[in-house]
């Protein structure tokens, strides 16, 4: 999570123009044209340029912000909150390196600049795995602006990443201050795992999909501390997760929240329940399907698999873009590929049966598989997240990049051979091809920021591995079936 310096308040010229305080108030538009103004009339007001560059981050447009920022800098190689807007620009492109360059120089200008020292924090984290270094700028910047929920929350990520959960989750905390005082508005007492006999204790949704059923494993220890439990949840998880937790009685979002006297958000549960990365409750799965509509998966699968018994792999290629939130969409591009990307599995692999899990709008690239690829699309009949557990129940194996799908494949045991991005995800920590969180999950990290083929030439030679242990586990009447 990068931050940039706000507009500089000292340049008196520069303040009394209306666009640093438009910027200030988020009216981007205004802030921009009045920027655009500015710098047509001097091209060379680096200070300008340099939260020009700024708000053009802000908005995801990465390469015209290196643009305007590189101009800065050259202009005025002395302006350090330059160099950290800079640095900002080449992270977000994944330029790690040339980040890290950037944010030593606005340091060297001003050992006092938390931006810098966190954000550089960041791009050690991200691209190094350096941890303990990226810890301390992280700290370093916590003590220069010690309520910036920003420099919080970076630490946070960081120590979570590292696998040092007691402190981390507890930093990471410092995340509701960063757009809301509360807790998606439940202002309530917060639940910190005390006992809560004879009172109701309220769970509700953050995040995606994937966080609410990878972190609804805690259901159950909650459930030993006290009185009623209601979780709150998108519909879509509903039919899978009350099935999955009798603990608890859930509702859905589309309704009022009950009453309730205490109120928890489920990525808050590991800090109230003291969880360590050796605590992790149920990694082997913890979701229980429909049974009869694994039944019925079962029947529709064998008819359009008549010929032997195949291995039948699950794919999921695409996330869900979340657009309304600036970091959640630029790692959706970074989590995301193509169906056609997955062409060499099929290659080394000709013999298995493909299943498309994929949904959303890349869904449609199921229609024109990789040339050799068989890929049998049930995804019409998937109404929720219910349908899919079932589905998945009867395959062998499910390839997904890091998305929701993934989790309910874990979720039910079932392998998981994961594509994760370059930055990856704290939750799968730094330097593991394996998992604390679920036992079935194989991790393929990128070698380089946005390039695919390296994991998926790893998992493509593991698929044919796969296959031949599957062919030769195959008896002749199965074959011959």
């Amino acid at each position: 999570m990068t931050s940039s310096p706000a507009p500089h308040p000292d340049n008196t010229a520069f303040f009394s123009d209306s666009g640093t305080q438009l910027q200030r108030e988020g009216r981007i538009l205004e802030a921009e044209a009045v920027y655009r103004k500015r710098i047509g009339e001097e091209p060379r007001d680096a200070l300008t340029l340099s939260n020009y560059g700024g708000l053009l981050i802000g908005i995801c447009r990465f390469e015209p912000a290196l643009e305007v920022l590189s101009r800065a800098v050259a202009l005025a190689p002395q302006l350090a909150d330059a160099w950290c807007n800079l640095g900002n620009a080449l992270q977000s492109l994944q330029r790690y390196d040339e980040a890290i360059a950037a944010y030593t120089k606005c340091l060297n200008l001003n050992l006092q600049h938390p931006l810098a020292a966190t954000n550089l924090g960041v791009a050690l984290d991200s691209h190094r795995g350096q941890h303990e270094m990226a810890q301390k700028f992280h700290r370093v910047a916590v003590e220069l602006t010690p309520d910036s929920p920003e420099a919080h929350t970076n630490y946070a990520l960081s120590l979570l990443a590292q696998g040092n959960y007691p402190e981390g989750f507890s930093e990471y905390e410092w995340r509701w201050k960063i757009r809301t005082s509360s807790h998606h508005g439940f202002d309530g007492p917060l639940w910190r795992g005390e006992n809560f006999d004879g009172k109701t204790l309220l769970i509700h949704t953050e995040g995606g999909f994937g966080d609410v059923l990878q972190f609804a494993r805690f259901i159950p220890l909650a459930a030993e501390r006290g009185g009623e439990i209601i979780m709150r949840v998108r519909p879509e998880l509903l039919s899978l997760l009350s099935r999955s937790f009798p603990q608890a009685r859930f509702v859905s979002e589309k309704d009022p929240a009950p009453t309730h006297d205490l109120q928890c958000p489920v990525l808050s549960l590991p800090l109230a329940l003291g969880m360590t990365l050796d605590t992790l409750p149920s990694p082997k799965g913890f979701l229980k399907p429909d049974m009869e509509k694994v039944r019925n998966w079962a029947q529709l699968i064998q008819k359009d698999t008549s010929t032997g018994r195949p291995l039948k792999v699950g794919l999921v290629w695409a996330g869900a873009p979340h657009s309304e939130i600036r970091e959640a969409e630029v790692a959706d591009r970074r989590r995301s590929t193509t169906l056609s990307a997955l062409a060499p599995l099929a290659e080394s692999a000709p013999d298995v049966v493909f299943f498309s899990l994929q949904v959303g709008e890349q869904a449609c690239q199921a229609l024109t598989p990789p040339v050799g690829m068989r890929l049998i699309d049930y995804t019409e009949k998937l109404h929720d997240f219910d349908d899919t557990a079932a589905l998945i129940s009867n395959l062998d194996l499910v390839i997904a990049v890091d998305t929701s799908t993934a989790h309910v494949a874990a979720g039910l045991g079932k392998p998981v051979w994961l594509l994760s991005r370059y930055d990856q995800c704290w939750r799968w920590l730094s330097h593991r091809t394996d998992s604390p969180w679920y036992t079935s999950v194989r991790l393929y990290q990128q070698d380089r920021p946005l390039d695919w083929s390296s994991p998926v030439a790893r998992i493509a030679e593991d698929l044919k591995t796969l296959e031949r242990q599957h062919l030769s586990e195959r008896t002749p009447e199965t074959i011959d079936a």
